[in-house]
């Protein structure tokens, strides 16, 4: 019999490693401030208490060092899951999964594996600024060897992450922290939710909008203004950024005609570029109209009026959808506020 709650997507990530640490003794926790209090946002809570800290251990400030011995860890038969507060700072162990991790299964001819998760957090709201709010996800699309995950709902996320924690190959899970508070339905069994699958959260014949994590939120809400002025959207999330699923994005297409794909991150050679690219290589009896958004260019400032300016959001969103479907309707921006999860930040981290 299958129970569901309500549940955040903090609770979500928890729960996920903790029914898979139950499960299967090889699976381990490492990386700075796992047994804090704060817990990496409450997601790693309560572990340490119950695994021991052989199994749930924190890191020195040494992401190269540490994400080697994740690596080795994986190598020797464990299924490490390293956690980095900061995607920032996984530029600090690029050789590590790039040239080690993504390649081992094809340097030793298929006779090793390095089963390994690598939950990376990002994020926006005052004070990140420049180094602390980045998101990577497209450097590491571009590798062979590298699964890359952005799960939006607590039901995607718990899904995806067990199905990580299961894989025999590394996997880099980008978390929001604007998502992290995202409530939703949620099994209490494990179960997994396979890689290289969108899925349609909303249906609509105007225009198609692909969301790429927390711009998938933004997106849904992007959707409700478009429906006051008689525009129907139809939104996917992406959840899987390597393997991608460009076929569920064509069959939206062929029926909007319009695909606007949102990216937590910039715009060139972004997950949102390969998106449009893999569009506009399909043959078409009519061409869509195709458009992104994402991060303005430039490095992410650090006061709130200027970071407002930086992001995309619900109002913004809506505000090309409506221009890709009416020409004469440029500039118009609906009314409203900033998403709640955003208003209700309170500090820097």
């Amino acid at each position: 019999m299958t129970t569901a709650r309500d549940i955040t997507c903090t609770e979500a990530v928890r729960e996920a490693v903790e029914q898979e640490m139950a499960r299967d003794p090889s699976v381990i926790v490492m990386g700075m401030g796992v047994d804090d209090p704060k817990a990496i946002f409450g997601t790693t809570r309560g572990l340490v208490q119950k695994f021991g800290a052989e199994r749930v251990f924190d890191t020195p400030l040494s992401e190269d060092g540490m994400t080697g011995v994740a690596v080795g860890a994986a190598l020797a038969g464990l299924r490490p899951v390293h956690v980095h507060i900061r995607m920032d700072f996984v530029l600090l162990a690029m050789n590590q999964l790039v040239n080690i991790a993504a390649k081992a299964r094809y340097m030793w001819g298929g006779r090793v594996s390095v089963p390994l998760v690598v939950r990376a957090v990002i994020g926006r709201s005052w004070g990140q600024g420049p180094q602390h709010s980045q998101a990577i996800h497209s450097f590491f699309m571009h590798v062979p060897g590298i699964k890359v995950v952005a799960p939006t709902t607590p039901y995607d996320t718990k899904g995806l992450l067990i199905q990580a924690i299961r894989d025999p190959d590394p996997v880099l899970v980008v978390e929001h922290r604007m998502v992290h508070a995202q409530r939703g339905v949620v099994p209490e069994e494990p179960y997994t939710v396979p890689f290289g699958k969108a899925r349609v959260l909303a249906g609509g014949d105007d225009v198609t909008i692909v969301g790429i994590s927390h711009m998938t939120v933004e997106s849904v809400r992007a959707r409700a203004f478009l429906q006051e002025v008689g525009i129907g959207a139809e939104v996917i999330d992406c959840l899987s950024l390597s393997p991608l699923d460009t076929d569920t994005i064509a069959a939206s297409v062929a029926k909007t005609g319009r695909l606007l794909v949102v990216d937590t991150g910039w715009t060139a050679c972004g997950a949102g570029a390969e998106i449009l690219a893999s569009m506009a290589e399909r043959s078409w009896a009519r061409p869509p109209v195709l458009r992104r958004m994402g991060y303005a260019p430039t490095t992410c400032p650090t006061t709130k009026n200027l970071e407002n300016l930086f992001y995309p959001d619900a109002r913004k969103i809506a505000s090309a959808a409506r221009a890709m479907v009416h020409e004469h309707a440029q500039g118009w921006v609906p009314p409203g506020k900033e998403a709640a999860e955003i208003l209700d930040f309170k500090g820097p981290f």
